[in-house]
């Protein structure tokens, strides 16, 4: 008996649709599933602001390093 690919019998899975939608209708989320997206975002916020500090610092080597 051969193996079977699930790909190949099922199809590609389908992506998890996004976490939070910029512009989504807020109307029929309850509070506690807001706060939610407030954690979700404070999150991602943290995580742009550490890449951007990286990218700064990235840059700041380079330039003192051509500097010299």
């Amino acid at each position: 008996m051969a193996a079977y690919d699930e790909e190949s019998v099922f199809g590609t899975p389908k992506p998890k649709p996004a976490a939070h939608v910029v512009g989504e209708p807020l109307d029929a989320m309850s509070e506690r599933e807001l706060s939610e997206r407030i954690e979700l975002l404070r999150s991602e916020i943290e995580r742009l602001e550490a890449a951007m500090s990286a990218r700064r610092a990235t840059r700041e080597a380079a330039a003192s390093f051509f500097k010299s």
